[in-house]
């Protein structure tokens, strides 16, 4: 199943039933798990690793060297999950740092032309639509979506099963299960409801979601006080959840585009 025209470097690994399409390249250190696909014209470089069942389609490139000019051309790495789909022309960049990686986890989506640079830790069934872009170490909960045209700052952190609505700029840190105002930089509109809904939660938990969301970003407190008061709840385990982001969150977080006073939504 390995075309004649794709070139395979002495040393690659590829696991069983690997599918390699014509002028596709696997360099010398790369692995391929077993039933990957690489698409015509699809890159694997040096220390890249891909789990089973990945599939690389045209012209996306899967572990180039970063793009920092502080970068000595030493090993770093890029590993990825089971099961991801990188559609044409994605990029995703090895760790800047001797040793350190670029992870991406399993049933990870990203469509055309897609940018994870280096040093980024996406999570598993993250979803990116097309030209939705991560800067240097930025980190990307599970579940969460990135809108297309959206431009993630480096060393930001999306919480899991957030919405990155489209054409957005996020400057800040988004906790988790919020959803961005489209076209704003780094502006809560409220909850992810909706992808709450697809994930499973129960009306319970999305009340308890909705009541940390509100001491956050309808109290009126800062983050700090915010913090003090999801630790103090109990019987809220996303109180906790909550709190542990903004502990983390050196960047500060996204803004709320409503005011503090606003009725919170009625639908949880």
């Amino acid at each position: 199943m390995i075309h004649p025209t794709a070139i395979i470097e002495p040393g690659a690994q590829l696991g069983a039933d690997v599918q390699i399409g014509p002028g596709a390249y696997v360099a010398a250190t790369a692995r391929l798990g077993d039933g990957c696909i690489l698409a015509p014209h699809a890159a694997v470089l040096d220390h890249t690793t891909l789990g089973a069942r990945c599939k690389v389609h045209s012209h996306a490139v899967i572990g180039d060297l970063p793009q920092d000019l502080s970068f000595k051309n030493e090993p770093s790495y890029v590993v990825t999950g089971d099961d991801c789909t990188f559609r044409e022309g994605v990029t995703i960049h090895r760790g800047t740092k001797p040793g350190t990686t670029t992870r991406i986890g399993s049933h990870v989506f990203m469509m055309a032309n897609t940018h994870a640079a280096h040093n980024c830790e996406v999570g598993d069934r993250v979803i990116m639509a097309n030209g939705a872009l991560l800067g240097g170490y930025v980190t990307v909960g599970e579940r969460a979506f990135i809108g297309g045209g959206t431009g993630v700052h480096q060393f930001c952190h999306i919480g899991r099963l957030a919405m990155v609505a489209a054409c957005c700029f996020i400057s800040k840190d988004l906790p988790p299960f919020c959803i961005t105002a489209s076209c704003e930089n780094s502006l809560v509109a409220g909850l992810n409801i909706v992808g709450l809904r697809r994930a499973g939660f129960t009306a319970e938990q999305r009340a308890q979601i909705k009541q940390a969301f509100n001491t956050v970003y309808r109290s009126g407190l800062n983050a700090t006080q915010a913090k003090e008061r999801l630790l103090a709840g109990t019987g809220n385990p996303f109180a906790a959840e909550f709190a542990e982001f903004l502990d983390h969150a050196k960047r500060g977080i996204c803004r709320p585009s409503f005011d503090f006073s606003d009725d919170p939504e009625s639908d949880a």
